[in-house]
């Protein structure tokens, strides 16, 4: 599921939370919430990637730097 957030992230460009797990969705099926932060973890961590928040309840997930 990682290479498909990122490579989501690659075609569309920042996404918040919301839209990237809609996308997961139409790709991968049945993706929970859950699921979907413990691998926004995993990358954040990595860092391949960086979440930040919008607003109360709504982050925007972006790649860092050209990969």
């Amino acid at each position: 599921m990682s290479l498909s957030i990122v490579e989501a992230l690659e075609k569309n460009g920042p996404m918040t939370d919301i839209d990237l797990l809609k996308k997961l969705k139409s790709d991968l099926g049945e993706v929970s919430f859950r699921e979907l932060n413990r691998e926004l973890m995993k990358l954040e961590l990595a860092g391949i990637l960086r979440v930040s928040r919008l607003t109360k309840g709504k982050r925007q997930v972006e790649l860092i730097g050209n990969r």
